[in-house]
């Protein structure tokens, strides 16, 4: 009997801004694909980093946690981060690491963050990877989500979008109005986020990643 092969998911996890809920989504996605988790640029917490608390949200056994390729001291755009502790982000540098494994990689802030000079977080996402647009409410968000979500559709990438917070039905309603692309589904506005409620979002998920 010949054994099936199952093809490697990779899911790039990118927000609409900062603080919009990448991170949990990152460990939603990661646990419920038994994933490797990879967050190629940190810039501060690094004592607290997203890898730390990705780690400590995932219960499965399988998934492996990467270093940063670069873990920069200042909670800054990577740019400025950079440019402080005396370094340059060169994309050349930004190796994605090797696994037969599912893999999961988080952005930092938006698509257009810099890097340095001339190149964004957009630059770090290659043609395979599936990429999901964590958006979450606020004024000024369905002009957000939907530049992010045209840019990726224009550059020919696969996009689906997780909403974060509570409901805003007129809000979510357009963007998938005008954008067409999959909803995989909400994360909501939750007391707190621990191992057992990252696994429940994972067993909701599931099916849809």
């Amino acid at each position: 009997m010949q054994k099936r092969v199952l093809m490697q998911k990779k899911y790039f996890i990118t927000g609409i801004s900062t603080e919009v809920g990448k991170t949990v989504a990152s460990a939603i996605v990661t646990e419920a694909l038994e994933a490797d988790y990879w967050k190629p640029v940190q810039a501060g917490d690094l004592e607290n980093s997203d890898t730390h608390k990705v780690k400590r949200l995932v219960t499965n056994n399988k998934s492996v946690f990467h270093t940063n390729a670069y873990a920069l001291q200042t909670p800054m755009s990577p740019h400025a981060a950079a440019e402080i502790d005396e370094v340059t982000i060169r994309l050349e540098d930004i190796i994605e690491p090797q696994t037969q494994n599912n893999l999961v990689v988080e952005g930092a802030g938006g698509l257009l963050v810099p890097l340095n000079d001339t190149t964004t977080i957009l630059d770090i996402i290659k043609p395979e990877y599936k990429v999901i647009v964590v958006s979450r409410h606020y004024l000024g968000s369905i002009n957000h989500t939907l530049l992010t979500v045209n840019l990726l559709k224009e550059k020919g990438f696969d996009v689906a979008v997780i909403f974060s917070g509570n409901e805003h039905k007129t809000t979510e309603g357009i963007i998938q109005k005008m954008t067409n692309v999959p909803v995989i589904g909400r994360i909501e506005e939750e007391p707190y986020f621990d191992q057992n409620v990252i696994k429940e979002y994972a067993e909701l998920f599931k099916d849809k990643l």
